[in-house]
């Protein structure tokens, strides 16, 4: 046996050494046959999920005006319900497509962070970690893109379209695996075509080459290729500029009743978009709406919002299950953290981390669940079954056949697991 090959592959920690003897008892101290034990239990059923779509309520969504109301209660806040296709269900109303498509979604109203500060919320429901001044994690994308790297794809494998003030990163895996960052799909990618006719720009890349074998050698002072990654970013910039996958990204190559269903808005092409891009083999895309902030004037404010997200949220899951990808690809559509119960001052609703809401959907999630409950007076701080952060992201890693407690080594010889969460057994189909 490759004793080398084995630590490469896997990182013994802790956390599976324990797995190991919970699973065999007094007879782990024969390790091989109960750790290759341990693996085939933790093995996803069916085939992993291959991508991902992150769907971020920038400023947080307040729950109890979009998948969790209590119209009859004090902290209802005047909002009025609908019906859903899940018996008993009620959404705020404004979401009445997404409410119809609840058979192949399922939803967690018992989300619970840690973080109630803007920056450092988006930072936990990205990465699945707190912020720590020692390092910065990786998003779940940049994770997704560096445990399944895709060979054929001349495009970036991370997008993010619409991004805020805190798109995703690669973190400790290096700045190749943040979000390539686009706008509205309406206009056309910037940078990415050359300025000048076809002959010039072959000269300037003679000319670039030039540099390139200086580089190479060492006669540059002060640049080091292993670390700048330069020859591998103008490879990488070089082929995307002549690539035909660069059409995913033009949503007017659609026809305009397909980019109708999803909303004249830039939230509905880059859902749109987003479908297109998993198409042409992209890992990962992530859009954002922001504007969820409603810290005053809270009902007009959310209602707005959610026309948006309706039409878009869910054109994008029906699409994805008329192209058949809806059973490969995850989708996740939340914010932040949530809004309180009571109402403040000036009408609106400040921030609440203790309970709010996500849609979860295909890629190996159950359609038409319930989790978890909030307390409908809004006295209680902690809902009925609690989905931590982490645990959602452990679960996605999970689904996507990743190893959620695999541990990397991080620049500075830090061993950091992808995910310090657990499964939540009840969301996977």
């Amino acid at each position: 046996m490759n004793i080398h090959a084995c630590q490469s592959r896997d990182h013994l920690t802790r956390r599976t050494l324990l797995r190991g003897a919970g699973v065999a008892g007094i007879s782990w101290l024969t390790p091989l046959s109960d750790l290759l034990a341990v693996d085939a239990e933790k093995a996803p059923s069916g085939k992993p999920a291959k991508s991902l779509i992150l769907l971020w309520l920038g400023g947080a969504a307040s729950q109890l005006d979009t998948f969790d109301p209590h119209p009859t209660t004090k902290i209802g806040g005047g909002v009025k319900t609908i019906s859903t296709a899940i018996k008993g269900v009620e959404f705020a109303a404004g979401l009445e497509q997404t409410a119809s498509i609840m058979q192949d979604v399922s939803l967690i109203r018992s989300m619970v962070s840690k973080e109630g500060d803007h920056e450092r919320a988006f930072y936990n429901i990205k990465t699945g970690y707190r912020p720590d001044p020692t390092l910065i994690h990786p998003s779940i994308g940049a994770i997704v893109c560096h445990e399944l790297p895709e060979a054929k794809i001349e495009i970036p494998t991370h997008v993010s379209i619409l991004p805020n003030q805190w798109p995703a990163r690669g973190g400790f895996f290096g700045a190749q695996y943040d979000a390539f960052q686009v706008y509205d799909p309406k206009g056309s990618i910037p940078d990415v075509k050359a300025r000048v006719e076809d002959r010039r720009m072959e000269r300037r890349l003679e000319g670039l080459d030039v540099v390139e074998e200086a580089f190479a050698a060492g006669r540059v002072a002060n640049l080091d290729s292993d670390k700048t990654l330069h020859q591998l970013s103008i490879q990488r910039a070089r082929k995307m500029m002549t690539s035909d996958q660069l059409k995913a990204f033009d949503v007017s190559q659609t026809a305009a009743s397909e980019r109708a269903a999803y909303g004249d808005t830039a939230f509905g092409r880059g859902c749109l978009a987003a479908v297109r891009l998993i198409q042409a083999g992209v890992r990962c895309v992530e859009v954002t709406l922001n504007g969820w902030d409603t810290h005053a004037n809270n009902l007009e404010g959310q209602a707005t919002q959610v026309k948006i997200l309706d039409a878009a949220y869910a054109s994008l899951i029906r699409d994805l299950k008329r192209f058949g990808l809806l059973e490969n690809t995850i989708v996740l559509c939340g914010g932040e953290f949530g809004r309180t119960p009571r109402i403040n001052n000036v009408g609106g609703r400040d921030h609440w981390p203790h309970g709010f809401s996500m849609l979860v959907a295909g890629g190996g999630f159950a359609g038409g669940r319930v989790i978890g409950a909030t307390d409908p007076e809004g006295e209680k701080k902690e809902p009925e079954r609690p989905v931590l952060v982490e645990n959602l992201h452990a679960t996605v890693q999970d689904l996507l056949g990743i190893d959620y407690s695999k541990e990397v080594m991080t620049p500075i010889g830090r061993p950091m697991a992808l995910s310090k969460g657990e499964v939540v057994a009840e969301l996977k189909a």
